[in-house]
């Protein structure tokens, strides 16, 4: 009997995915359980298993493709058994002419190998098997390009957690493996006027490299698009001194490391200055339904991080009721699977206000976009030594500007600034967070 491979359910607005890779091809035998293929979702890989035992009978959705939930991706025979293997050859009956079996014999003898050849067969199956037992676990993308390019990823190193081979780790070995025409030690030759002339392409040639968009990368286009077309976006900037808050964070450094186990950073004063004024302007943590305007008496905080395939949004939940250590070490851990592509449809689920930290890329001033159904999001910078007016005097300090991305069609310009302005306190002055709770 068939049984049908399908989509599964992939979590909450997660309707459609593509198949990623095949990790078993049609003959191949499977137990409940084993891993058939990846699906690729607009937030998380997805692998499905098989449900019941038998021959992969036939694949009737390849790589790319497109699939939607409930589709058939496969067929498995149940009736199908596991092919056994090979038995040893159990001795004959005698035949009946006595020269041939002694020609055989020693046929036999000749072809038994010898202590030393035993071992290296031995070294080599070992070696074979270790290989195969080490082989690295890698991200989909670093998948991908090494069958694309025909790589082994068992012979690259990953810097990934937990030795995970990343996409930066394949393109660095190929580079390596196409070294310039020219040895390491051979200088270049001065290039006369002919040489340059030849080395330039032809009049009107172009190189050019099509790559298809990842089911990821067209669902952050098509939602970007969303909130551009779908919402009255405004941004609004201040600038923040970081003076008190790199003060508190350098005198209370060891302290806190010995205590928590964690650094203390920046955007978790950040986050606790958000729900702060988020309690005092509710309309930047609500969202609009139909007519209506949904106010959210809990604060589940996204965190844009830039991963390998593209921006997600993993959230922190119910952060009002986190400790700066409890906020750090959910940060650390949404960092870590998302870099390892461990992210599951819980973490990024929901969120009501986002914060994206372009300051680690060295943006100096950016306008973040909405991530809707959420009406705000907050944009922190690059902190930089300024030099400001302050009591009369010209000083230096550490500066970050700060924009807030919005809605206007429920939070208005004044509700915008004066959010910002609340941020802009309490960062300034880390002892308000005490008055705070």
């Amino acid at each position: 009997m068939a049984i049908e491979v399908t989509v599964p359910e992939m979590g909450e607005s997660v309707l459609e995915a593509t198949v990623s890779q095949w990790l078993k091809k049609e003959g191949d035998f499977v137990n409940v359980g084993d891993v058939l293929v990846e699906l690729e979702t607009d937030k998380v890989n997805v692998e499905v298993g098989a449900k019941s035992a038998g021959v992969l009978q036939q694949v009737k959705v390849q790589q790319g493709g497109d699939v939607k939930v409930g589709d058939v991706l496969a067929m498995i025979d149940e009736k199908a058994e596991q092919p056994q293997a090979a038995a040893p050859a159990t001795p004959q009956a005698a035949p009946a002419k006595a020269e041939p079996q002694a020609e055989e014999k020693k046929v036999e003898e000749k072809q038994e190998p010898g202590p030393q050849e035993e071992k290296q067969q031995s070294t080599r199956e070992d070696g074979r098997g270790a290989r195969e037992r080490e082989a690295p676990v890698a991200t989909p993308v670093a998948s991908r390009i090494a069958r694309d390019r025909e790589v082994d990823l068992s012979t690259i190193r990953g810097t990934g957690s937990e030795g995970r081979v990343t996409k930066a780790d394949v393109e660095q070995y190929l580079q390596k493996q196409d070294p310039p025409d020219r040895t390491a030690d051979q200088p270049a030759p001065l290039a006369d006027a002919q040489n340059e002339v030849s080395a330039v392409p032809p009049s009107g040639a172009r190189n050019e490299q099509r790559i298809r968009m990842s089911r990821r990368r067209r669902t952050i286009a098509q939602r970007l698009m969303e909130a551009k077309n779908s919402t009255a976006m405004l941004t609004t900037f201040n600038e923040v001194d970081m003076t008190g808050v790199m003060s508190l964070r350098k005198r209370t450094h060891e302290q806190f490391i010995a205590r928590h186990g964690i650094k203390l950073g920046i955007v978790s004063f950040f986050v606790k200055a958000s729900i702060s004024a988020l309690k005092d302007f509710p309309h930047l943590n609500a969202e609009i339904q139909n007519d209506e305007i949904v106010l959210k008496n809990y604060y589940d905080i996204g965190m844009a991080i830039g991963a390998e395939e593209g921006l997600v949004v993993p959230v922190i939940r119910d952060a009002d009721r986190l400790s700066f250590a409890e906020i750090e070490k959910y940060i650390k851990e949404l960092v870590i699977k998302s870099q390892s592509g461990k992210l599951s449809i819980d973490d990024l689920r929901g969120g009501t206000f986002t914060i994206t930290n372009g300051g680690i890329f060295g943006s100096m001033l950016s306008t973040p976009i909405l991530n809707p159904p959420q009406v705000g999001i907050l944009g922190l910078h690059k902190i930089e030594d300024r030099p400001i007016a302050m009591n009369g005097q010209v000083v230096i300090r550490p500066m970050m500007y700060t924009a807030l991305s919005y809605d206007h069609r429920i939070v208005d310009g004044s509700e915008a600034v004066r959010f910002l302005v609340r941020i802009k306190e309490l960062i300034e002055d880390p002892a308000l967070f005490l008055l705070e709770g």
